[in-house]
């Protein structure tokens, strides 16, 4: 054992770096579950030695403690939101609030996919992509039925639309939850710097999507009308959990708000409003609804990151980029947003996103706070809008064309980047303009 232990601390970047380079293609390929990949690769970096089994070292605390290396910020505000989501779910709230957009629309094809759009894309700032998109399909496809249309229009601007109304807050997207942690900014940090820029590529997209699918979206008005006139009265399931748990939702999110003011950590708010909600509810029930796999996937990566960044790894990925740019800004900040936009649309955005966080915090102890405050707006853009560009760039993706492949409604991954790139390098072009003008210029 004190051979190998000897062999893992001469090369300890190497073999770090072969296991993150290893669970990236595993995670790929998808043959085997992430969430398998990722605990799997934490524990070999805690076997082999890379971060620390024990919280103590020579009578004080290690620094390379495995646990240290798991934010636990991010996966307290991940449950917390989750329960929240879930049993506001269950009242029927978001359905009702859906429907009651698609009647302002009197069942116009045009006026129904950008009112899908522009809904999801709000919903999407809020609750996780993931659940905006299971939420909305069943409207979209009774709707699409309603007016005997192909849902396939709608189901591509929800997608598109989650992804980027995702990237406006803290807690729209999990790449925007580590970035906050890591960077400490606020909730509204994140809704002054990329709330606008997002509600402009929201509506430019809009109009790009109308132009390549309006010839589609025709129907007759007698179709109009049933939609129209869409009876919403038995859609609210539980009055009393809708205006409870909305309540909550408000509050939560003004805590959010507040944070500034209160000093109060957003995981902390969401906790308090979680288990306020878990008071009138059976727990076990609503803890099936956790994404568990998410929150251990999470923890894994952590740990294999962890395991970089304490043999120096992340240090001399930041002292390259450094080098590359010569030190210069504004090309630090174009390499990371369109890196981030390209990679994060072939590999999941999340492990892209933890393992670029630790590099800009050394960036931040080399170049200081005010050189590395526009590479964080970078990062969140480029690997929130990325998923964009691909089927597999985002779970959102995935989730939406195998629900419609079930429906007999194929989405092919050619399909989907035909749209895929346009939509993404628009918003990626506004996001470069914005950067620019907004902090670089």
């Amino acid at each position: 054992m004190e051979f190998l232990h000897n062999i893992v601390q001469a090369h300890s970047v190497a073999i770090s770096a072969s296991i993150l380079i290893i669970a990236y293609i595993f995670i790929a390929l998808e043959k085997i579950p992430k969430v398998t990949i990722a605990l799997l690769g934490g524990a070999i970096t805690i076997i082999l030695g890379l971060v620390s089994q024990s919280k103590t070292l020579d009578g004080g605390l290690d620094p390379h403690y495995f646990i240290n290396f798991v934010d636990f910020n991010v996966i307290f505000l991940l449950v917390s939101m989750m329960i929240i989501v879930s049993i506001a779910t269950r009242s029927g709230m978001f359905n009702w609030i859906a429907n009651q957009f698609l009647k302002l629309t009197k069942g116009h094809p045009v006026g129904v996919l950008l009112v899908l759009g522009a809904f999801t894309a709000f919903a999407s700032a809020f609750l996780d992509n993931v659940t905006t998109v299971i939420l909305i399909m069943p409207v979209t496809f009774f709707i699409a039925s309603k007016l005997d249309i192909n849902p396939v229009p709608y189901l591509l601007t929800e997608v598109f639309a989650s992804n980027i109304g995702g990237t406006a807050t803290l807690i729209g997207d999990p790449p925007n939850i580590i970035i906050g942690s890591a960077a400490g900014l606020s909730f509204m940090d994140f809704v002054n710097e990329l709330t606008p820029i997002i509600v402009v590529i929201m509506i430019v997209v809009l109009a790009i999507l109308w132009l390549f699918f309006r010839k589609e979206l025709h129907t007759t008005p007698e179709r109009m009308a049933e939609v129209a006139n869409l009876d919403n009265s038995k859609t609210i399931t539980d009055f009393p959990l809708m205006i409870r748990s909305g309540i909550v939702l408000v509050l939560v999110i003004l805590g959010f708000v507040l944070h500034d003011v209160t000093h109060i950590e957003t995981c902390v708010t969401a906790m308090l409003g979680a288990s306020f909600l878990l008071l009138f509810e059976k727990p076990k029930d609503i803890l099936c609804d956790v994404e568990w796999n998410t929150i251990f996937f999470f923890i894994g990566l952590f740990i294999i990151i962890g395991g970089l960044e304490a043999s120096g790894g992340i240090a001399l990925m930041a002292k390259w980029i450094l080098n590359v740019t010569e030190g210069s800004q504004s090309a630090t900040a174009m390499i990371i947003l369109w890196a981030s936009g390209f990679i994060s649309g072939v590999i999941d955005n999340i492990p892209y996103t933890a393992t670029m966080t630790p590099m800009l915090l050394e960036i931040r102890n080399v170049m200081g706070a005010e050189y590395t405050l526009p590479l964080w707006w970078c990062l969140s853009l480029g690997a929130c809008l990325g998923g964009n560009l691909t089927i597999i760039g985002a779970a959102a993706n995935v989730i939406v064309s195998e629900t419609s492949a079930h429906h007999g409604h194929k989405i092919t991954f050619m399909q989907f980047l035909k749209y895929g790139v346009v939509v993404m390098i628009t918003s990626l072009a506004l996001s470069t303009v914005y950067i620019w003008l907004r902090f670089l210029h």
